[in-house]
């Protein structure tokens, strides 16, 4: 399924504090931490938790938030569907790099180990 343009600028307006309390939900919900949660968000932007919490305070939207990331190298090896989308198929670049993250904190609700997860 393809992305439409109004789908994109949807997720580029989101931000990240409005998002992240469901992270947190979920990967509590199936007994991962906070502090797992965090480890992924940083090895995907590069964003420490002090920062993360800065960003949550700034109400960031998601383009923002991925521009003045660091995205690690091999977030592109982050492939999959995630909502009905193949990450690897979405041409909006703000809209994959929120898919990585979707997909990388819906393997640590699965249960996937970290060392998996961070390719």
């Amino acid at each position: 399924m393809k992305t439409t343009k109004e789908h994109d600028e949807r997720i580029a307006k989101m931000t990240f504090a409005s998002v992240y309390p469901y992270y947190i939900a979920k990967v509590e919900k199936k007994g991962r931490s906070v502090q797992e949660l965090h480890q992924i968000i940083e090895w995907l932007t590069g964003y420490d938790e002090n920062a993360i919490k800065e960003l949550i305070n700034s109400e960031i939207t998601f383009e923002a938030f991925f521009e003045n990331a660091r995205l690690n190298p091999n977030a592109q090896k982050i492939t999959g569907v995630i909502c009905g989308y193949r990450i690897e198929e979405i041409e909006n670049h703000t809209t994959r790099q929120a898919r990585y993250l979707d997909k990388l904190v819906d393997e640590l609700a699965k249960g996937k180990k970290i060392e998996k997860i961070l390719r």
